[in-house]
């Protein structure tokens, strides 16, 4: 039974495991944050279109 308990304490699979899912997570939020910011950038050039789109069509119809 101590050779189990030695074992078992001086295994890393799980340690291994764990340094994984935590490299994942920050990969994931790094990921988050990118898509954030470029979609801040996405909605302020559509912004920009449709206001020069409405500028441009409104001078046409004067």
């Amino acid at each position: 039974m101590n050779r189990f308990w030695y074992r078992l304490t001086r295994d890393e699979r799980g340690a291994t495991a764990v340094e994984y899912g935590l490299i994942l997570a920050l990969v994931f939020l790094a990921m988050v944050g990118a898509i954030g910011t470029f979609s801040d950038g996405v909605i302020g050039t559509w912004d920009t279109v449709r206001t020069t789109s409405a500028d441009a069509i409104a001078r046409s119809d004067s």
